[in-house]
């Protein structure tokens, strides 16, 4: 066990800390940022799940030789004066749930951001959570689709830090919200708001960030999610089964991914007659690369230069109020039953008992 950067104290106020993570981001949008990125990305093995020696082999004698100059030039088109979009976005989020549930919870309750590779890292973030006097912990992976590759990733590394704590806190991690009624709400709000700005396309894509088939076939519900997410959306919205479809975007490597494939399946559109297409991306919780270079830039190219003519990407929802709504209700939820969250929590009569501890755990010998 590590060396504690934390000591009890008696009498110190108790808080609930939510912790929300989100994939991660280079520090920078070049090459030797990148091969640090992808280096601590690609290792995982919830991400890859291939023999270690041989991957080894590969991630470091191919392919960290290779992508991280390829990926660097996508992510310098993205780039903001912010840094990454993700993170910050991420950052919007973080900063509008914590006042939303500091205001609904009276103050009693902290929000940290963390991102599951890259910074601000998870451990810093549980750190930050127990220096605000948090002893219960929600974690939030922002992935409304549960897989492996990412929400089980996160619970990995969550665990991994708390197993060097003395003191363990009290522990909730929020597996999926793929079919909350609010997030479907969000999402269809946000496609509405699309076709109130410009006339609605032929034909509406979902398209999620793929994962290999054979993950699925090994028992992850990741495919089975994101279809649920797209058809709840669709009824939502009204509509017909032949007016819209889920692909998969973000393929890596050799091996079968889930399919229909979003880029083959636009050129397919395209070719057959199809001319305008409205994209969304409900697995993403914030704007990222996958999104912002791939979605709204690479493959809008794909489509229009095989014979389409308008090509909608409709952003995330981001820090939407209707986003953040929809967050803090699953929070909530998951929260239910904790001391801070209920009605009879008084933060005024807890502080006098609380100096009162203090005051009898000195008088026993305690440290001050």
């Amino acid at each position: 066990m590590t060396t504690p950067d934390y000591h009890y104290q008696h009498g110190s106020k108790e808080k609930l800390g939510i912790l929300l993570v989100n994939l991660g981001s280079p520090d920078a949008p070049t090459p030797s940022a990148l091969r640090r990125y992808l280096a601590e990305f690609l290792w995982d093995p919830r991400v890859v799940e291939a023999p270690r020696w041989l991957w080894w082999f590969a991630l470091h004698g191919v392919i960290l030789r290779l992508r991280p100059r390829k990926s660097a030039k996508s992510y310098k088109k993205v780039w903001t004066d912010q840094g990454s979009p993700l993170v910050a976005i991420s950052r919007l989020q973080t900063q509008a749930v914590e006042q939303t549930l500091q205001k609904k919870f009276r103050g009693n309750v902290v929000v940290d951001l963390a991102m599951r590779y890259g910074k601000p890292s998870i451990p810093a973030g549980l750190h930050a959570l127990r220096k605000a006097g948090a002893r219960r912990f929600v974690v939030l992976p922002m992935y409304p689709q549960y897989s492996a590759t990412t929400t089980a990733s996160v619970f990995d590394e969550v665990t991994r830090v708390l197993r060097n704590w003395r003191w363990l806190p009290d522990l909730r991690v929020i597996n999926n919200y793929h079919d909350h009624p609010k997030l479907i709400t969000a999402l269809a709000s946000s496609i509405r708001q699309q076709w109130e700005r410009q006339p609605r396309a032929e034909t509406l894509l979902f398209s999620f960030h793929g994962i290999p088939q054979r993950y699925v076939d090994n028992g992850d519900p990741y495919f089975c999610h994101c279809q649920k997410t797209a058809r709840l959306v669709a009824e939502e919205l009204q509509l017909s089964e032949d007016e819209w479809q889920v692909v998969f975007q973000s393929r890596f490597g050799r091996e079968a991914w889930l399919q229909p494939y979003c880029n083959e399946t636009l050129q397919q559109l395209a070719q057959t007659g199809t001319k305008s297409i409205d994209i969304i991306c409900p697995g993403f919780s914030a704007d990222c690369l996958e999104t912002l270079e791939e979605i709204s830039m690479e493959n809008r190219e794909v489509f229009l230069e095989a014979g389409g003519e308008t090509y909608n990407y409709i952003p995330a929802l981001n820090q939407s109020a209707e986003h953040i709504d929809a967050l803090c209700e699953i929070l909530t939820a998951h929260m239910f039953g904790w001391p801070e969250t209920m009605p009879g929590w008084d933060a005024g009569e807890r502080a006098v008992e609380e100096k009162k501890s203090r005051e009898r755990a000195i008088k026993m010998g305690a440290k001050k």
